[in-house]
């Protein structure tokens, strides 16, 4: 009998005892945070995943200040350089059907937290670039025109689902030409399989 017990109570476990594999994707309000300049647009913020973790740090001091004349403080950069860094972003792991642009539940359940980012007030006032990204499986010309069209499903979804504006949202397929994770030709990385979501201002 207790042994029929123990058994039950791990079935339970292993059933119902990992809530996070529903919630994998960022909240709402992680996206939010991502998605929202925290100055100019150009300032930047970062995103959840960064794009290019290996990108250069900032100039060093020296390096943007003017000579200052005696006694008086240095000159901080113009605001002009300080528009050059990339703009707000965020990376989703939207799950399509295999070779398709159909979306499956987790990817909806993904989206549903976009489209409650997009539509707060924090960001109602701004547009965004959708962009698909796939793996190395495939050929160039297929991966462009899927990573098209799985780009173009998921502004369909936010529009439909949740009424954002299609003049909010513009769409391309990248591809397989900006992978996130460095991979040979012909290399199922599901990280590469990826939506990138872009604040382009308003």
């Amino acid at each position: 009998m207790r042994w029929s017990f123990f058994v039950a109570a791990a079935a339970t476990l292993l059933c119902f005892g990992s809530p996070s594999y529903a919630q994998q994707g960022p909240s709402a309000d992680q996206i939010i945070k991502s998605l929202k300049p925290s100055g100019p647009l150009s300032s930047g913020t970062r995103g959840i995943r960064p794009v290019s973790p290996g990108a250069p740090a900032a100039p060093a001091p020296d390096a943007n200040t003017q000579p200052a004349a005696a006694g008086a403080p240095a000159q901080a950069k113009p605001a002009a350089q300080a528009m050059q860094a990339k703009p707000p972003s965020v990376n989703l792991t939207v799950q399509f059907r295999t070779g398709s642009s159909e979306l499956t539940p987790q990817a909806m359940h993904t989206l549903d937290e976009l489209g409650r980012a997009l539509t707060s007030p924090a960001l109602a006032a701004y547009r965004f670039r959708i962009e698909g990204h796939t793996d190395t499986v495939g050929t160039p010309e297929l991966n462009k025109t899927l990573s098209d069209a799985r780009a173009a499903a998921v502004a369909q979804y936010l529009e439909s689902r949740f009424g954002v504006g299609a003049a909010r949202l513009e769409t391309v397929g990248m591809g397989d030409t900006a992978l996130l994770v460095a991979t040979p030709p012909q290399t199922p990385e599901p990280r590469n399989r990826r939506v990138q979501v872009i604040n382009i201002g308003t």
